[in-house]
């Protein structure tokens, strides 16, 4: 018998644009065997763009999965599995926020797992600064909103649950903290 749950199958259920869904047999520590819900993500990155007065710049979008619009920190799914995060970051900062900042001038901030009990979506997350305005190049369906905010009305955002996305609190919660020193 396995000390840890073991993987002993994997079936995909479905392939599709974004993830692929699969139902995993496990055999556990007591030697039963159930069935696990697992979620392959490509991988995906996110940027927080801080102008030079140390405003921030936030999208609002509608978001299906929920039936609502969020505001977020500006992110995307990497465009391929060796696409570095920081290039998908810094893509991802002038498609969706109209900003273009040169790529030494983003730099990493946290690594996060989006929803570890049934999903490996893994996203990194970068500060982008020294901003400079250019225009947006967002996809066919993309529909997005760029808004200006402190760092602290943001805190204060998601304090009251009017910032909702876990990347955009892991971002911006860590971001704040490390303002004042070199994390």
């Amino acid at each position: 018998m396995p000390d840890r749950p073991e993987r002993i199958g994997r079936e995909l259920i479905h392939n599709g644009a974004i993830v692929d869904i699969y139902r995993d047999r496990m055999q556990l520590p007591d030697g039963s065997c159930e069935n696990f819900d697992f979620i392959k993500h490509k991988g995906a990155a996110a940027v927080i763009p801080v102008l030079d007065d140390g405003r921030i710049i936030m999208v609002r979008q509608y978001r299906n999965a929920i039936d609502s619009y969020t505001l977020e920190i500006p992110a995307g799914g990497l465009n391929g599995a060796d696409e570095p995060t920081k290039v998908a970051a810094h893509r991802e900062l002038e498609e969706e926020t109209g900003y273009y900042a040169e790529i030494e001038d983003v730099t990493f901030l946290l690594t996060m797992y989006t929803t570890v009990a049934f999903c490996n979506e893994k996203i990194d997350i970068y500060v982008a600064r020294n901003l400079r305005k250019t225009r947006q190049h967002l996809d066919d369906d993309e529909f997005i909103d760029v808004e200006v905010y402190t760092i602290e009305e943001l805190e204060d955002l998601i304090l009251e649950g009017k910032i909702v996305d876990g990347k955009t609190i892991a971002g911006l919660m860590t971001y704040s903290k490390c303002i004042n020193k070199l994390c």
